[in-house]
């Protein structure tokens, strides 16, 4: 059985991993972007969006890591898209286009049914009303020997860590300040909770830091 890892989770230095007023012309918040800048141009993320180039070097290996060896991926509602409360029809696909960036089963958590939808490249989002445990037990079973992925939200990290699921956390610290939106780290005591720091690595753009339970 793999791990359950955060990875490539970007906060601001107040401790916020999105910021406020998600919508559809914002969907990581307003000024969530920001969060991002030391992704942006690296070769990893270039090359997902179909362009050739990008710079290399720690950013870019980060950032390459935090979509490698996952075998099943878990979202938060929000995650998926700004659509709140019943699913009005089934136009919405998520915020990526027709082939997600995912390529595995992606368990989205919600309160609100909604058929599997299969998408080009390997990906098939479920929809999971029963909880983070149902969740994670059906991402589990499909990731096998692979590990499994907590792709975010905020509140989605935070519940997974309370419950002690997460064996590696990688956040990337950006050197912006957005004073508001949703904070990570409130009330919530991590050694208390086991994790301690195992690497911490800077660049220009970021800190990068892994903690390990």
């Amino acid at each position: 059985m793999g791990r359950v890892r955060v990875a490539g989770f970007a906060v601001s230095i107040d401790g916020y991993g999105a910021g406020p007023d998600q919508s559809l012309e914002n969907p990581l918040g307003l000024r969530g972007p920001e969060l991002h800048a030391w992704y942006f141009p690296t070769r990893t993320f270039q090359a997902m969006i179909g362009k050739d180039g990008g710079t290399e070097g720690v950013d870019d290996r980060f950032g390459r890591a935090s979509m490698a060896g996952f075998g099943a991926f878990i979202l938060g509602r929000n995650m998926f898209g700004p659509v709140r409360g019943d699913w009005p029809d089934d136009v919405w696909k998520g915020w990526w286009g027709d082939n997600p960036p995912y390529h595995a089963p992606t368990y989205i958590l919600t309160h609100h049914p909604r058929p599997p939808i299969e998408m080009e490249g390997g990906t098939t989002f479920y929809f999971v009303t029963d909880g983070i445990e149902s969740a994670l037990s059906q991402a589990r079973a499909a990731a096998g020997d692979l590990d499994v992925k907590i792709g975010g939200g905020v509140s989605t990290v935070r519940q997974y860590l309370l419950a002690g699921h997460i064996d590696e956390l990688h956040l990337v610290i950006s050197p912006v300040l957005l004073g508001q939106g949703e904070a990570l780290f409130a009330g919530l005591d991590l050694p208390g909770l086991g994790y301690r720091v195992t690497e911490s690595v800077s660049t220009e753009l970021a800190t990068h830091v892994v903690l390990t339970r």
